[in-house]
Order: C-alpha cells, then sequence, then structure tokens
C-alpha cells in the first residue's frame, strides 16, 4: 500500500496521522501534539497542542488544544516515540511565566546576533540582506 502513495511532501504524511509529533515552525516555536490532518500544502492540524519553551536545563509548557499550521511556516516534523518520551532527559518542568521572560530574552539576544551577523556578511562580503522574521532557516 505505502508503494501507491508518491513520496511528496503530503503524500510522506500519510503513516504521521494520529501520532504524536513535535513540529517546529519558522519562528523558532516547538509544538508537540497529535497530528489530526494535512493537506497538499503540508497544512497541518494539531489536536492537544502544547507549545513548549527551554532555558537553562529547564522547561515549561502552554496548552494550545487544536493547533492549525500553515505548512510554509514547518521547519521540522518528527514522531515522537511514546515508549521512549519518558526516558529522555530534558529538565525540570516548572510554571510557563516563570520562564517567558527568560526565554523571551534568550529569543531577542539569538535575533540580535543573527542581525549583526546579516550586517557584517552584507558589508564585507556583499551578501544579500533578504528575508524576514523567521527566514533563517
Amino acid at each position: 500500500m505505502d508503494s501507491l502513495i508518491p513520496f511528496t511532501t503530503s503524500g510522506s504524511l500519510v503513516d504521521c496521522v494520529d501520532r504524536k509529533m513535535l513540529v517546529v515552525l519558522r519562528d523558532g516555536r516547538k509544538l508537540h501534539g497529535v497530528l489530526r490532518s494535512y493537506d497538499q500544502f503540508a497544512n497541518l492540524v494539531l489536536e492537544d497542542t502544547v507549545e513548549r519553551i527551554y532555558h537553562a536545563g529547564a522547561f515549561a509548557e502552554k496548552w494550545h488544544g487544536l493547533f492549525l499550521i500553515r505548512g510554509e511556516n514547518v521547519v521540522l516534523l518528527g514522531e515522537i516515540d511514546l515508549d521512549l518520551e519518558d526516558d529522555v532527559p530534558i529538565g525540570q518542568q516548572v510554571e510557563w511565566v516563570a520562564l517567558e521572560p527568560y526565554h523571551k530574552t534568550d529569543v531577542e539576544t539569538k535575533k540580535q546576533r543573527e542581525d549583526a551577523k546579516a550586517q557584517i556578511l552584507y558589508d564585507k562580503k556583499g551578501f544579500c540582506k533578504e528575508g524576514g522574521e523567521g527566514d533563517g532557516y
């Protein structure tokens, strides 16, 4: 049966439906949820979705529930192995409000570093400064 499905972006997702997935978006957000549906543009519908942020050995989760993701914003999509999920050390879970300011600082620091690198490449090497926010991928 699988050999009848062409290996395209959306065709390769058929085996992922009803499985827990990790989705990394262009803006850096990391979403965990159950893939319920997709279309030919790789737009995704995740159910029971949580957004997870990390900082210094700790993580926090924010509940989003049903989440529709436009396909062009997906950087990475991977299946989470439920048997191994609990064995992976990811740090201590803390409240979202306690970790969010640190995470925002980390994101802003990374953006400033990337902007500085882009400016140096533009000034000294003639590289183009195309792209907007989240186009670092």
